[in-house]
């Protein structure tokens, strides 16, 4: 089990940097970062609610009340936790110019944001494994598709700031590497309270169900070409759909 989370964090965590370097080949890069924007969304949604919540409701010894509970409050303390990490960010312009100073704020908060992120996500990839090795490969792969265009954003807010490329990465794949930390920390205290694992699993649900919402589809919103619009809702429901084949097809195992 410990291997399987390791793996699953470094291959999250070195998984991210082949998207920089492929946004770097793209002529209309906007456009692709929308559709892996898209792909991401959809395997979130269907992740959390074909995946986590059902395993979560059937493995809790706790009413299923109190796990939907979970589910309800993990989505408000990302909303809270987004707002405290990213409040800074409607400062890094002064009178229509870009600050100098503000900018340099925003690459800290971008980067402390992103670690708070990726720390999280190597705690709910450990708890989904210590509940169910199916369990684990999904958030995977859901965190995965999360993380390459979530990166890429990053990245070009680093630049924005006035980092180099070179630098940018590597604060990028540090960054990233904190999601390993995340895991290894909770499988070592997470093996003393096993009963709340299912709980844990619930707010991983609550926090897919916010990320797709709340960040990851209004992005699209801001498309108004026809067509692309139809292609990122095809690729939303790709997303969606590569999920489902993948709870289908991966066995389940306690």
């Amino acid at each position: 089990m410990l291997i399987n989370i390791i793996l699953a964090t470094l291959l999250v965590s070195l998984i991210s940097l082949i998207g920089v370097l492929l946004i770097f080949k793209k002529e209309n890069k906007r456009s692709f970062l929308r559709a892996l924007i898209s792909l991401a969304a959809g395997s979130l949604l269907a992740v959390a609610f074909l995946d986590l919540l059902p395993e979560a409701i059937e493995e809790s010894q706790f009413d299923v009340r109190i796990t939907l509970t979970v589910v309800l409050v993990s989505i408000i303390f990302f909303f809270l936790l987004e707002r405290i990490v990213h409040w800074h960010h409607c400062h890094c312009e002064e009178h229509g110019k870009p600050s100098v100073e503000n900018k340099k704020k925003l690459a800290v908060i971008n980067l402390i944001g992103d670690g708070i992120h990726n720390f999280v996500d190597g705690a709910l990839i450990a708890s989904a494994f210590m509940l169910d090795f199916h369990a684990g490969l999904t958030v995977t792969v859901a965190v995965l598709l999360h993380e390459i265009p979530q990166e890429i954003s990053d990245f070009g807010v680093l630049l924005y700031a006035g980092l180099s490329k070179a630098k940018a990465i590597v604060y990028n794949l540090l960054t990233a590497l904190v999601a390993v930390m995340g895991a290894l920390l909770f499988y070592g205290f997470g093996n003393n309270f096993a009963h709340i694992i299912p709980l844990v699993v619930a707010f991983a649900a609550g926090n897919f169900i916010y990320l797709a919402t709340a960040d990851l589809i209004p992005e699209l919103h801001h498309e108004e070409n026809p067509k692309k619009i139809l292609i990122h809702s095809i690729w939303l429901i790709i997303g969606a759909a590569l999920m489902y084949l993948v709870v289908q097809v991966v066995p389940h195992g306690h």
